[in-house]
């Protein structure tokens, strides 16, 4: 008798165990699909807004236009083509040569050629910054 009882406990904590586990399981889907989610969210919205490619290929726009006067480099790297290097150089030149006076004056930096700087034309202002004056 002591046998089958055993063998009924083991069968019962089996089932307990089994039910954890799809517990376990379907738990972790939820939370990776909500994750997966969430990254999809952040990364169409900021390539909506950065510029960059979206996923059908298509260029998006800045909404608003970066000012290459008072930018970060972080904020330049949301402009299509630029990495932290461009952006870093970008900032360097500023601070060198001072204020851009005009937007073309972009082709003075290292990595920023015609083509390139005909892509970002659109997204990229030059106004007054911090301690400019016109």
């Amino acid at each position: 008798m002591k046998n089958t009882f055993r063998v009924w406990d083991v069968e019962r904590l089996m089932t307990e165990i089994r039910h954890m586990c799809s517990s376990l399981t379907m738990a972790l889907a939820l939370v990776l699909t909500v994750f997966s989610a969430q990254s999809s969210a952040q990364a169409s919205g900021a390539s909506a807004q950065s510029g960059r490619p979206t996923k059908d290929g298509k260029v998006a726009l800045a909404q608003t236009p970066i000012n290459l006067n008072t930018a970060t480099a972080f904020e330049l790297e949301a402009l299509p083509g630029v990495g932290p290097a461009t952006a870093v150089r970008i900032v360097e030149y500023r601070q060198k040569q001072g204020a851009f006076k005009k937007i073309e004056d972009l082709m003075n930096v290292r990595g920023i050629g015609e083509k390139m700087f005909l892509l970002l034309k659109p997204m990229i202002v030059v106004t007054p910054g911090k301690g400019v004056w016109l």
